[in-house]
Order: structure tokens, then sequence, then C-alpha cells
């Protein structure tokens, strides 16, 4: 279990939400076998899109974030409804790097590779909000500011970070996003900036400390603040053998006859937890008939209409 912790400043200008989220990461890590290195890329996606489904004003609204590369790792995908439930999967979650020789961290960049950022939002409109940037360095955390500056025009700090172990395990994560707003005075600015700059390591704070609001005190020194809410976050997938079904029936009857016709059988993977659903030939038959139904129902619904 982690928490997200919200707080603003007293102009209400600089909005803060800070993060702990080690139990979340390695209830990933051991769900996917992730290496260090997708341990550390795949935490921070979680990390920030936990942060940023905490903004959303509805229980159902839901947030992913899609980190599409052409490094090792492949895609790496993360999703979070305003419930406190994130979930995610890298591609290839074996993939791993040296550290890099230049300051001895793990090499997110290098397993993500060039590509593009995609936020999803989904609040409950016909076509769910979707925006695109390119990646600017395969860190994730300044692909973010980037995103949050080129499609919102919000101008922001973002930091994420996730501490492996000797044995693999997830020692530290967590991560931070901070955002101005317009009327933000310079004089504030400045000194988040400062703040900024003394706060070189997230992970290092977490690991001391295992306190969001640590985290926050470090970024808002020399400023008055109030923590506006406090919300657990937990790594949870909600699929079940129900979902599937409906999933395969939503495919069509001419697709089911396939299946039956060359397999007899289907097995369906959960990307987020690895659950397997097998369904036999009765199954099967039992969704073809639904679809088939369903399918009915549409045409008697539209010859109505005409």
């Amino acid at each position: 279990m982690g928490y997200i912790l919200r707080a603003i400043d007293e102009t209400e200008t600089i909005k803060i939400s800070a993060a702990i989220t080690t139990d979340v990461v390695e209830e990933a890590r051991k769900i996917h076998n992730l290496s260090k290195t997708t341990s550390a890329a795949l935490g921070r996606v979680l990390t920030a899109t936990a942060i940023i489904g905490s903004w959303q004003k509805n229980e159902k609204d839901s947030i992913t974030l899609s980190i599409n590369g052409n490094g090792p790792a492949g895609p790496i995908v993360a999703t979070c409804k305003n419930d406190g439930y994130v979930k995610g999967y890298v591609a290839r979650p074996g993939a791993d790097l040296p550290t890099r020789e230049s300051d001895g961290k793990i090499d997110v960049a290098g397993a993500v590779g060039q590509g593009t950022l995609t936020m999803t939002m989904d609040v409950g409109m016909k076509k769910p909000y979707t925006g695109t940037v390119n990646l600017t360095s395969g860190e994730i955390a300044e692909d973010l500011a980037v995103y949050f500056l080129q499609s919102d025009q919000v101008p922001s700090a973002v930091g994420l970070g996730v501490l492996v172990d000797v044995d693999y395990s997830i020692k530290a994560a967590g991560g931070f996003i901070v955002q101005l707003m317009p009327d933000c005075r310079e004089e504030e600015i400045a000194k988040l900036e400062e703040n900024l700059k003394k706060l070189k390591n997230v992970t290092s704070v977490i690991d001391e400390y295992h306190d969001a609001e640590k985290l926050i005190e470090i970024l808002m020194e020399g400023m008055n603040y109030k923590v506006l809410e406090k919300r657990e976050i937990e790594y949870k997938c909600n699929c079940s053998r129900e979902k599937v079904e409906d999933a395969i029936v939503s495919v069509g009857p001419k697709e089911i006859r396939e299946i039956l016709e060359e397999d007899k059988k289907a097995e369906v993977n959960c990307y987020f937890c690895n659950s397997v659903y097998n369904f036999d030939e009765k199954d099967l038959e039992r969704m073809l008939k639904k679809a088939e139904d369903i399918n009915k129902n549409r045409e008697i619904i539209i010859q109505d209409n005409f």
C-alpha cells in the first residue's frame, strides 16, 4: 500500500502532489518478474499515473499513460482510475541494461529509447481525450514535464525515482509533480527553483524518510502551504472471468466461430496481472449464442429506426 499527498501553497498558485509507491512498485515487480531496469522504468510510470489519477473528479474517471519507445524494454503502460488502484505492464519485463558508467544510475532512458509519450483521459465524455508528445529524454519525469507544458500549457516540475535493492526488491519508490498556475508570483517561482536544486535525488529522500510530506517540505521550504488530501494507492487489477467473456463476445460471432472451428478453446492472459483465463468448447458455444443474440437485437433496432 502506498499513498499520495496533495497540497497547495498559501497563494493557491502552486499545486504539489507527492507519492510514496514502494509497495506498489514491489507488487508490480513480483507480478511481472521485472529486471532492475524495467522495475525502475515501470515504477516511474506507475507513480506518475497514480498521482495524475488522484487529480480526477469522479471515481470512474481514468488516466492511461503510455510510453512507446524503441528501446529494449518496449512499450510501457500504466492506468489508474480515481479509486486509488493502479496497474501497468512493460512489454519485455526481463530487459535489462548495465548501470550507467557516468553516474552509476539505472539506465531507464536506454531501456526506453526514442519514441512518444501518450496520455489518455476518460472522464465520461463520448471520446476520451488523448495527447501525445515526443520523448525528450526517456527518463519519464522530464518527458512528463514537457507533456504538461506542450499539451496543457502548465509549467511543471516532475521528479520520479525507484531504488532497487541488491536482491532486486524495491527499496524505495515515489515522486512528485509540482504545477504552477498562471498567477504564480516570480518570487515564489524563484524559491521553488532554489528548492528543486537542493532536491537532487528523490529516492534518497524517500529511502531515508519514507514520508511524502518530507518531499513537500523540501519542495516548499520558505513558503507556506497546506495539505489538502491524503489518499491510499494500491497495485490492483480489476480483471475477471466475466469481463474477459464480455470482451470475447464483443469481437462478434464470426471471430468466435473461427476460434471454435480452429481450436475449440481459448486462452486469454491479462497483461496487467498475468492471470490466465481458459475457455472450453462449451464456453465458446455459449458466448457465440450470446454474440448472435446481440447482433439480432442490433438489426431489430436498426430496422425500427428506418
